[in-house]
């Protein structure tokens, strides 16, 4: 009788998770995977990159979990691949290993000005209001008038985030050191800026539309705003979604202004092109004024502006961290791949080597493209397992033993079940559904704790 297929997923966020879910499935139940996370808590991006106002889309979570219910799949938390073991080491044990690490680092940000204090990434705020222990605890949000730069819906994330009050957000899942930092926003003018026209622009019409659910919030867009080339008359008729934007943003651009205290204003056609500062502190912003040249693409005009502002977040694309081991392109900031095996610099498939989510494509597209992602790549995987192609494993030992050896404070899904129950009994005290840990350790303790 054949021995299972053994399969190491590292990274248990939606790509690894749904990746594991394909293997299941498409073997019939015939593998056995470990899905091995670094941080203690699994579901990536979902946990950690979701704004907390978003409830509906962390309804992800519930699907996921009944896929981590799954008895083939062995969840392994608290492991660092590159200091706990090595890839090489992975592969003594598996028949295969598939990296879905995703992407939690911010792009590198080009413009004059950008290194002045009161510069941020979008990915950095993201980390700190959604409680990820590699982020900072405070966060100084003094700043009267902000910048934000990206067009599209982690843009909105950041924007909408800092226009609300610290009270809106705290019936959130937030743990207490954000509260506070949140509850001392001195933010009145939001500005989000992006390059290129309303048909450009990369938001989803329902995270456009929430901008104006809140009450603290008047949303502005400037109807000199509002306007269209061919293509961009093309990319309304091909996309529903494209068209549904671009009619939210008409909508804002045409009605009269909402009694708010905070106001977030959209300004398409304007490229940022330098970040000003007195003192080290960032000042002003620059941009210039753009125009459609036919074809969805913009010149600039020579028209330039200056907006007061204290404060500028870049939410212009998350960046992918490299595997230690593992072939990686620093110009994409992706795995080597040829959409689903690891290759090396000349080309080569790596044996036994695969990638998917945003460390294979970079960190674009929704849960959708994630799953079309994960089942391309796990094709791939059962084709060289059926061909012979897969490496064999060196060692018939468990996984778990060598971290016993080593000491690695590993946590298994049962340990993620005492986690989520504490963080829903500490929510559950002031009325919220959930309550996060922020620290590493508490988080740990509490995976640990016996009922």
């Amino acid at each position: 009788m054949n021995q299972p297929l053994k399969v190491a997923v590292i990274g248990a966020g939606p790509a690894g998770i749904y990746a594991s879910d394909i293997l299941v499935k498409k073997t019939g139940g015939e593998v056995q995977i470990d899905l091995i996370e670094q941080m203690p808590a699994p579901f990536g991006l979902i946990r950690y990159g979701v704004a907390p106002d978003h409830p509906r889309i962390k309804g992800i979570i519930k699907s996921l979990h009944r896929v981590l219910d799954t008895e083939q799949i062995r969840l392994l938390t608290n492991v660092h691949i590159g200091r706990d073991i090595t890839v090489d080491e992975l592969q003594q044990h598996y028949d295969a290993v598939v990296f879905a690490t995703g992407a939690v680092g911010d792009r590198h940000r080009d413009i004059p000005g950008a290194d002045l204090d009161g510069v941020h990434g979008a990915g950095e705020f993201v980390g700190f209001y959604d409680g990820n222990p590699r982020f900072e605890r405070d966060w100084d949000l003094s700043a009267k008038e902000v910048a934000v730069i990206g067009v599209g819906n982690v843009g909105l994330d950041v924007s909408r985030i800092l226009a609300k009050t610290g009270d809106e957000l705290k019936v959130t899942e937030i743990p207490d050191n954000v509260y506070e930092s949140l509850a001392k926003n001195q933010a009145e003018t939001v500005r989000v800026f992006g390059r290129r026209g309303p048909a450009q622009a990369k938001f989803t019409p329902q995270e456009l539309k929430e901008l104006d659910h809140s009450e603290s919030i008047n949303v502005v867009v400037s109807p000199e705003d509002i306007d269209y080339d061919e293509a961009s008359l093309a990319a309304r008729q091909e996309s529903k979604s494209t068209d549904l934007v671009c009619q939210v943003l008409e909508q804002y651009a045409i009605r009269d202004p909402k009694e708010a205290p905070h106001t977030l204003q959209i300004h398409l056609f304007e490229q940022p092109v330098e970040i000003l500062g007195e003192d080290g502190k960032v000042s002003d912003i620059k941009t210039e004024r753009t125009a459609l040249n036919g074809d969805g693409s913009v010149h600039g005009t020579g028209k330039f502006t200056e907006w007061p502002v204290q404060a500028v977040y870049f939410a212009t694309g998350y960046r992918s961290d490299a595997v230690d081991g593992v072939p990686f392109n620093q110009d994409k900031n992706v795995i080597n791949n040829d959409g689903g095996h690891v290759i090396d610099a000349a080309g080569a498939v790596v044996p036994g080597l695969y990638t998917t989510g945003w460390i294979k494509r970079g960190p674009v597209g929704l849960i959708g493209n994630t799953k079309s992602d994960a089942t391309e790549t796990i094709g791939m995987l059962l084709a060289d397992a059926a061909s012979g192609a897969l490496p064999s494993p060196s060692s018939t030992a468990d996984i778990t033993e060598v971290f016993a050896e080593r000491g690695i404070d590993y946590l298994t899904w049962q340990d993620w079940q005492r986690l989520d129950a504490a963080e829903r009994a500490l929510g559950e005290r002031e009325g919220r559904e959930r309550k996060k840990f922020v620290e590493w350790e508490d988080m740990v303790s509490h995976s640990r704790a016996k009922v």
